[in-house]
């Protein structure tokens, strides 16, 4: 019990010590002595330390014509921003040596980790995309500006993985067009709107990413809507849109041939053939 004590006492004598150095560091007006304890602190991973004492340390080093300590610094806060998990201040952070530096020491890791740090605060594809799109347009102005780079491959598998990402985003926007489209039961104003929506947005997808795998899937879902909308239309334009649902679904068929909704594909041809050809 008494070991134990001892040794809780000595733990919190050794943080305390710590956490004095700690702010006298910080109060210091010594920015020559702060900045190396900032790198070693960095060195050390305690980056919330070393971001503590750069945050107001980088205007005043670049103020004072730091030179090389006021980039090193500058770079150091926004790698310590991004071992955080702070990827927001970290993207901003790298964006600014970008623009402060762009022929810069650290130049090509800054302008890859603007696009990490961006990448690491993507959201799932339901909710806004802002930030994948941001993280996208980064990790293209890297491989712009640095073809030659080794974190080129890496750069590169992100930016196919974002782009999925926005995909994922179009394609769950038209199935949801298109499961509003049934939802009110008998075709009416709403129902059709739905059932457009999600042809258009499917047609756009497929417009802006013509390899996509999901364009078996965006594909049937035009077929779907473009047969609801023929289904369920008033007289004067059942005629035209069955013998559109016709077509698509002969070209789905073309596209796809082995595909397993060929079937559902076939069955909506017999279907609108009995209404064409009468």
């Amino acid at each position: 019990m008494k070991k134990c004590i001892l040794t809780m006492a000595c733990v919190a004598l050794l943080l305390s010590s710590c956490a004095g150095e700690f702010n006298k560091v910080y109060k210091s007006q010594d920015y020559d002595y702060r900045y190396e304890y900032a790198k070693q602190s960095f060195a050390e991973g305690k980056y919330g330390h070393a971001v503590t004492l750069l945050e107001d340390m980088v205007a005043v080093l670049k103020g004072h014509n730091g030179g090389d300590k006021a980039q090193e610094s500058l770079y150091m806060l926004a790698m310590a921003q991004f071992m955080t998990r702070d990827y927001e201040s970290a993207s901003e952070t790298f964006k600014k040596y970008t623009t402060s530096y762009p022929k810069g020491d650290y130049a090509e890791k800054a302008f890859y980790y603007v696009g990490e740090s961006l990448f690491e605060s993507a959201p799932e594809p339901r909710l806004d995309q802002s930030p994948t799109i941001g993280a996208i347009n980064a990790y293209q102005t890297f491989l712009d500006n640095f073809p030659d780079s080794p974190y080129r491959e890496e750069a590169q598998r992100k930016l196919f993985e974002l782009q999925d990402k926005l995909i994922m985003k179009e394609y769950l926007s038209a199935k949801l067009y298109y499961n509003l489209g049934g939802y009110f039961g008998n075709i009416n104003a709403n129902n059709e709107s739905n059932y457009t929506s999600c042809i258009i947005t499917a047609e756009n997808a497929l417009k802006i990413y013509p390899f996509t795998k999901l364009r078996e899937d965006f594909s049937l879902l035009i077929v779907k809507s473009k047969f609801q909308l023929a289904e369920n239309s008033s007289n004067d334009k059942k005629l035209e849109r069955y013998r559109d649902a016709e077509d698509e679904c002969y070209g789905f068929i073309n596209e796809f041939p082995d595909s397993e909704h060929k079937d559902l594909a076939e069955r909506y041809i017999a279907k609108c053939k009995k209404i064409t050809k009468d």
